[in-house]
């Protein structure tokens, strides 16, 4: 498989992470934990983020062991052939499932808050046509477009969020552990792929400087991620509280439509233009991941030429749904549910194979080349 004329830097690979997992605060996520967790919802982000330290320590581990090979070649070398290739099958179905699941949502966000009048077939085409031509130009330029943007991103949200703030009770924390604290437990872990970007990131892993700066800029994205949730869920909290919450499909858009700056109304008018170009990067690099993965799989050299296929099956399966709302969001949990064992225990598995190998004996090596 042809890599990537160049390399990107710690920093292009921090932004691209947090932007793909972060932006996950702006969508049906946080909806996703209220109507079992109450008022501990806010705390989903920190346990499912302390449960995934050992899946994302083996994932970088097992791919920082081999030089020059992407999280493919890696499962390849460690299951053979036949099991490797059917495994990789499996991962890119979850992936693209994913992907689907997570445009549609957006297409639905963008049709019911911003352009009402606009078929959803055409909002959905031409995000595609844009995320395609930008998976095209392949990770660097990716890369530099995330670094370009975070900056101005977060602070968009941190604004957001402030100004929300003077409309919040602190009093809709309480009672902190909701209906228990093994029930918050138990409801979070079973959601631990809500993080698993973090695993299929092991695909770009030969395209970063050195396996230094990917498993420390994975680290930092990681710790930066957490932070952020945890933040946003806690002000969802604080301004809807989570009976209010229960009835809301999308916070975050609520949120914004409720900010008031002195005399200025319609105000998510200026915070939408930051959440679009962000919702772009993030399905932006889910294409390239997964153009990237069918490349190794069905051994195409030149698989940014994949891209357009993939965009366009991703509209085709994303429009059929009658009522996205509803549907996509149950199928949306029910994949979060099915896929969190794999997140836990594949790179254990893969820890463990390669160990029994020896391969982990040369680790230092291939880190410092």
């Amino acid at each position: 498989m042809e890599q990537s004329k160049g390399k990107i830097g710690i920093r292009e690979y921090v932004a691209i992470v947090i932007l793909v997992i972060g932006v996950k605060l702006s969508d049906d996520t946080p909806t996703i934990f209220v109507e079992t967790l109450k008022s501990a919802y806010w705390m989903a982000p920190l346990i499912i983020g302390f449960v995934s330290i050992i899946p994302i320590y083996f994932t970088t581990k097992v791919i920082t062991a081999y030089k020059n090979k992407n999280l493919h070649d890696v499962i390849l070398h460690l299951f053979g052939r036949y099991i490797g290739t059917f495994l990789s099958s499996a991962l890119v179905l979850i992936l693209m499932l994913g992907f689907i699941f997570d445009s549609a949502i957006y297409v639905d966000i963008i049709g019911t808050f911003y352009f009402t009048q606009t078929p959803y077939l055409m909002i959905y085409t031409v995000m595609m046509i844009v995320c395609a031509y930008g998976a095209k130009k392949g990770l660097e330029h990716i890369g530099s477009v995330s670094w370009l943007v975070l900056f101005y991103i977060k602070i968009s949200l941190l604004l957001a969020l402030v100004l929300a703030l003077r409309e919040s009770s602190f009093s809709f924390v309480f009672p902190i552990f909701g209906p228990g604290p093994w029930d918050v437990i138990k409801k979070s872990t079973t959601h631990v792929s809500m993080f698993g970007e973090f695993f299929f990131m092991g695909l770009i892993a030969p395209y970063i400087v050195s396996a230094k700066a990917y498993k420390k800029g994975t680290w930092i994205a990681f710790v930066v991620i957490i932070i952020e949730l945890t933040i946003a869920f806690l002000v969802y909290l604080f301004v809807f509280d989570y009976e209010g919450l229960k009835m809301i499909d999308y916070p975050y858009q609520e949120l914004i439509r409720l900010i008031r700056f002195g005399f200025l109304t319609n105000i998510e008018t200026f915070f939408f233009p930051f959440w679009i170009i962000a919702s772009f990067i993030r399905f932006t690099a889910y294409i390239y991941l997964i153009a990237l993965f069918l490349g190794g799989i069905c051994n195409i050299k030149s698989f940014e030429y994949l891209t357009p296929t993939i965009a366009t099956i991703v509209v085709i399966f994303g429009m059929a749904p009658e009522a996205p709302t509803f549907t996509i969001f149950k199928l949306r949990e029910l994949l979060l549910n099915s896929v969190s064992p794999m997140f836990l225990l594949l790179p254990c598995l893969m820890w463990i194979l390669a160990k029994l190998r020896g391969d982990l004996k040369h680790e230092k090596t291939s880190q410092n080349n």
